[in-house]
C-alpha cells in the first residue's frame, strides 16, 4: 500500500470532533510515563464499569481457559486485564506521537539477532505475534531496531485511518502495510526476504480453520501460518511483548525460530502453535486480548460458548 497522505478533506467540519479528541489525547501523553500508567488503570476501572457487553465476554474467556483458578481470583484478573486495555490507550497515543528517543528509553529487548541472522540470509520472516494489549508500542519499539512489514485493516473513519498508519509507520520508514487479505502481497514481501507481523490467534470462522485445542478448549485455528510458511519459503519467528511490573517500559523476546515447520501436518502444525499461544499468554494473562470471542465459532453440534 502508498504511504497514508493529508487530504484536504479531512479538514471537513464533520472531522473536527474527531480532530478535537486527538488533539486532547496528544496534550495528554505529553505526561510523564508513570503517571499515564496511573490514567490508564483509571480509565481501565471506568472501562470495566460501561461495558458491560466486553466485561462479560472477558469473564467467559477466563472462566473457560482458566477453571483451576477461584472465582476470587479470576475475579482480580478481569480487573487487571480492563486496567491494561485503558493503559494501552494511552500506550497507543505514545507510539504514535512521542518523539522516537523517548519511546525507545522504554525497550528492553532480547534476541533481536534472530531477526538479524535471517536478514543477513536474505531469508523471509513470518513474525509470529498475539493480541496483546501492548501490539500497538510493541511493534513501533520493535521497528525502530528492525524493518517490520504489516497485516493491515483499513479503518472505516478515512481520518483516523490515515493518524493511525502515519503513526505505525514512522519508527519503521521502510516498511509497508499489505492488506489482510493480500495473500500474494504476503508471500512476495516473505521471498524478497523481509519480516511481517502476523498473529494467528483469532477465531477467523470456520473456513480456512481446523478445530485443535487451546486452553483445552476447541478452537478454530487457521491453517494459514503453515501455508504462508511454505509458500513464502520463510521462518516462523514468535515475537512478545510485555509491560514490566515496575514501570521501567516494556521487555521484547524475539523467540528462536520453530524448528522442523511446516511439518506435514496441518494439525500439528495448528497444535503447536496453540500451545505456544497458551505458554505466551499465561506468562502475563492479564495483559492479553480477552474481549476477543475466541471461541466462538464452535465445532459441529457443539453448544455456543457465548451468550
Amino acid at each position: 500500500m502508498d504511504r497514508p497522505r493529508f487530504r484536504a478533506a479531512f479538514l471537513h467540519p464533520r472531522y473536527w470532533p474527531l480532530w478535537l479528541g486527538l488533539g486532547v489525547l496528544w496534550l495528554v501523553v505529553q505526561l510523564p510515563y508513570a503517571l499515564l500508567l496511573k490514567l490508564g488503570r483509571a480509565l481501565g476501572a471506568l472501562m470495566l464499569l460501561a461495558a458491560k457487553s466486553r466485561r462479560q465476554i472477558v469473564t467467559r474467556n477466563l472462566e473457560l481457559c482458566f477453571p483451576e483458578l477461584s472465582a476470587a481470583e479470576r475475579a482480580r484478573l478481569l480487573r487487571e486485564n480492563f486496567a491494561s486495555n485503558g493503559i494501552a490507550f494511552f500506550e497507543m497515543a505514545m507510539s504514535w506521537w512521542w518523539p522516537s528517543a523517548r519511546l525507545a528509553r522504554l525497550a528492553h529487548v532480547e534476541g533481536l539477532e534472530h531477526l538479524q541472522a535471517a536478514q543477513r540470509e536474505g531469508q523471509g520472516v513470518i513474525l509470529m505475534s498475539l493480541h496483546f494489549t501492548t501490539l500497538e508500542i510493541g511493534a513501533s519499539l520493535l521497528g525502530q531496531l528492525h524493518t517490520i512489514d504489516g497485516m493491515y485493516r483499513e479503518h472505516k473513519n478515512p481520518l483516523f485511518d490515515y493518524i493511525q498508519r502515519h503513526g505505525r509507520e514512522r519508527h519503521n520508514l521502510d516498511a509497508s502495510a499489505i492488506e489482510r487479505d493480500d495473500v500474494r502481497g504476503m508471500l512476495k514481501v516473505l521471498r524478497a526476504g523481509r519480516a511481517i507481523w502476523y498473529a494467528p490467534d483469532q477465531d477467523y470462522g470456520r473456513k480456512q480453520s481446523i478445530f485443535v485445542p487451546l486452553f483445552g478448549v476447541p478452537a478454530a485455528t487457521v491453517t494459514a501460518t503453515s501455508k504462508f510458511a511454505r509458500l513464502g519459503k520463510a521462518r516462523v519467528v514468535p515475537f512478545t511483548q510485555q509491560r514490566l511490573a515496575d514501570g521501567s517500559g516494556y521487555r521484547l523476546t524475539i523467540h528462536p525460530p520453530l524448528t522442523d515447520f511446516p511439518s506435514d501436518s496441518e494439525e500439528a502444525d495448528c497444535l503447536r502453535i496453540n500451545q505456544w499461544i497458551e505458554q505466551a499468554v499465561r506468562r502475563c494473562p492479564e495483559q492479553y486480548l480477552w474481549a476477543h470471542r475466541r471461541f466462538k465459532t464452535r465445532p459441529e453440534g457443539a453448544p455456543k460458548l457465548y451468550a
